[in-house]
Order: structure tokens, then sequence, then C-alpha cells
């Protein structure tokens, strides 16, 4: 395919190095050129476009001929990238929602009709987290019968004398500012902004962290997907017990934006090199846990699913400078990429894919390195609990 990737950055810059990989045709849209080739690396032979990502005849022009359009720029931008992608009539994938106008939909979801009267794809929310934790519980779907509940655990954590944002600033800004969305006995809510605290266990070498609310796009596609009564996602590591010291400081507000000493650029390549040589970058670690509970036949059943990413210290090992979370994003995406539906015409968020695709994601996705465990704990019969 021709692929069209905006925005190369941290994670679109490794995205398109993937897919030349599988063998597409890439070229690269960016506001700063001269990044996007710090990004992309001198020995990069991927051309680069100069686009105005939220101007839609400049990405119209840019990405005119494309077969797939990859919005791999801050969610805000989302809306602009969609319809520049139905002018080129080209399919479209992104890695996350901006749910600031509609906390309990996603925006993307509204172009449903105008997709299908293209008889183009837009695959939605396709990365690490939304996306791989979306696929797992869809996959626990299909092994129950009924599903109840449905609780996403995540971890972000990393190890550094200064702050370094893993993805986009603008993006690691926005969930920190907005309201997290639950779905509470078959109704969304608005949760309290880094509450909820709970102290849950990851698999060594995490062990027992602290985790809160956050505003994640799972909850906002899932429930209206696969029929259940409850959802909610929590966060937890030293990034994100930082983010909730600044707020209850009274140090995160929507109308200042993102400060650079909290929110600095994303480092480039080259720049993580230099931090982990200079012993300011210490270590990154991601993780992803999802609890599924429902019933199974005459029983209640629970289907604990644990993802565990290369470490910042593993992935240099591949001489690769990125952080876990850009790392997992980029490698989901490309796996969204190499299977993408495209006679399944509409909007589709991960959850909504055929089976087949789901499990060939999944597949990929411990064929890259991340490892996936699963594990099914069965629980009173019915009848014994009333």
């Amino acid at each position: 395919m021709r692929i069209f990737v905006l925005g190369a950055g941290a994670t679109g810059s490794l995205l398109a190095r993937l897919l030349v990989r599988q063998g597409h045709q890439v070229t690269c849209g960016d506001r700063d050129l001269d990044r996007a080739r710090r990004f992309l690396g001198k020995k990069s032979r991927i051309p680069v476009r100069q686009v105005n990502a939220r101007n839609l005849w400049n990405i119209v022009k840019a990405a005119r001929g494309s077969h797939l359009i990859v919005n791999a720029c801050p969610a805000v931008l989302n809306k602009i990238v969609l319809r520049a992608a139905l002018r080129v009539r080209a399919h479209y994938l992104d890695t996350a929602s901006h749910l600031t106008d509609t906390p309990f939909q996603a925006e993307q979801l509204r172009f449903e009709t105008r997709f299908r009267a293209k008889r183009r794809t837009a695959v939605i929310n396709a990365g690490a987290s939304p996306g791989l934790t979306n696929l797992l519980v869809a996959r626990s779907a299909d092994l129950l019968d009924g599903v109840e509940a449905v609780h996403i655990r995540l971890f972000e954590s990393t190890d550094s004398d200064d702050p370094v944002s893993q993805w986009s600033p603008e993006a690691a800004f926005d969930e920190a500012v907005s309201r997290p969305g639950v779905y509470r006995h078959g109704r969304f809510h608005l949760g309290k902004r880094f509450g909820e605290r709970e102290v849950f266990r990851f698999p060594p070498p995490i062990g027992p962290v602290g985790v809160v609310l956050a505003a994640q796009d799972e909850v906002v596609t899932l429930p209206r997907v696969l029929n259940m009564r409850e959802m909610d996602v929590k966060i937890g590591g030293n990034d994100f017990e930082r983010l909730r010291r600044w707020y209850r400081q009274g140090k995160l507000r929507k109308s200042h934006g993102p400060a650079a000493n909290r929110f600095p650029q994303t480092p480039t390549p080259r720049q993580v090199a230099r931090l982990l040589a200079r012993g300011v970058l210490y270590h990154a670690r991601f993780a992803a846990a999802v609890m599924v509970r429902g019933r199974k036949g005459e029983r209640r059943a629970v289907i604990r699913w644990d993802a565990n990413f290369p470490t910042l210290h593993q992935i240099r090992r591949h001489e690769v400078h990125a952080s876990p979370i850009a790392w997992g994003t980029a490698h989901l995406a490309a796996l969204f990429v190499k299977h993408f539906p495209r006679k399944l015409h509409g909007v589709r968020p991960p959850e909504a894919l055929p089976a087949r695709t789901r499990q060939a994601i999944l597949a990929g996705a411990r064929a890259y390195g991340i490892r996936i465990g699963k594990r099914v704990t069965l629980l009173k019969p019915l009848d014994d609990e009333e």
C-alpha cells in the first residue's frame, strides 16, 4: 500500500520504519522537517513533506494518492485528519481519541456514515493502550458466555533525574487535565481526577503499585461494542504519581497549558542515547493488566491478562532508542496496518474487528517480544452464591 504517516515524532517515525519493512511505500508528513528527520535518522530514505496538520487542504495535498493515512498526531487533530482521509478517499488509522467535547463517545465514530458511503475503513485507537487492551477484552468476551465487568490497570515508569516525555507531551497533558470516564451500573459517569486509589499487584518485577483513575479511551468504546455493566481504567507508576502530586499542588490547570519544565518535548532517538550515557535517564517500563469478570456456563469466571512490554534497556539492545510506550504503540499500530480490514467499511475500534483479525494481531504482538500471559479463575456456581 501507499501509506502516508502524518506526524513523524517518537511513535510516527518508528511506525514509518516498521511499515517500510512490511513492504509498503511510505511517506511522512510533519510541521517541522528538521525534527522529523532527526526522529527518522540520517540513514532513512523515507520522504518527508512539510504539512500543517491543522490545515485540511495541506493534508489533502500532501496525502493525495495514498491508500491509507496513519494519524500519528495528537488526538486533538483527529477530526481534521479524518475529513482529509475522506477527501483523498483513503483508509484511515489512528492511536487515540480526543474526548474533551464528548467525554463518553469517541469523536471518530461520528464519521461512520461518511466512511461507509465512501466504502472506506477507519480503524481507531489502534495502539498499545488503547489498542492491545481492547483486543484482550474482546478475546475474553469470546471465551465467556457473558461479561459483567472490565478493569484495566496500566503501569508507566520512567527513572530519570528530570521529567522525560515517554510520548507526546500534548497527549500526556491532555490526559492529566481531563476527568476520567467510568462505566458503572450500565451508565457512563465522570470520575474524580486521580481518584479511587487502590493497590494493584502487577507481575514481578513490578509488584504492588498504587493506581488511580485515568482518562483512557477504552472506556468510551468497549461498553458500546460489548455488553457489560461496569468498566474503569487506572494507572500507576512514578510517571503518574508525579502528575498526581502536581495536581494536588494546583500545578495542573488546563488554562495554563503544558509547562515546558513539566512536559518537555519528546526526545529524539539520539537525545535518548545521550540522556542514558549521561546518567540522566536510568530506565523506563510499561505494562498492562486486563481483568474481565463474567459467566462461563453455570459458574462465574475471571480472566486476567498481563502484557509486559520490552523495557528501555531491552529495546536498546536492538539499537532502537525509544520509550517502551512509543515502542509498543508503534509496533501494535504496525500490526493493525498489516492486518487492516479494507473490506470492513465504516469506523471500527479494535474490539469491533473480526475475531480472526484480532487473534492475528495478538499473535504478532507476541512475536514482537510482548509477553502476554492469561489466567482463568473459576468461582462458585451461580446457584451456590445465591
